[in-house]
């Protein structure tokens, strides 16, 4: 890429509206998902009692519907990322290249 056409990119307001958005919205998911597998971790040092406990006949205990949820929670945090990028970001995308044309 040309120097002026970098130029060109940088100074188009949809790019700092991109990179923005983009970022606001990885900062988000990344805090969440953080959150959530963090908290995980947690459970498993300090409340391993109430993880062990057994749900209904014993055919389960509440680890498993957590930790699972905890391997769910990436996948749908990853789709959210994917929709906005595909509905929202290579709009944008799309807008700033044929402006810089």
């Amino acid at each position: 890429m040309s120097t002026d056409i970098a130029k060109k990119v940088r100074a188009n307001p949809k790019f700092a509206e991109l990179v923005r958005k983009r970022n606001s919205l990885a900062l988000t998911l990344t805090i969440t998902m953080l959150v959530i597998y963090y908290g995980f971790i947690l459970l498993v040092g300090y409340a391993k009692s109430f993880l062990a406990t057994p749900i209904g006949t014993n055919l389960m205990t509440y680890g498993v519907p957590i930790g699972v949820g905890v391997i769910v929670s990436a996948f749908v945090l990853t789709g959210i990322y994917v929709l906005r990028a595909n509905a929202e970001f290579d709009t944008l995308t799309a807008q700033i290249v044929e402006e810089t044309k």
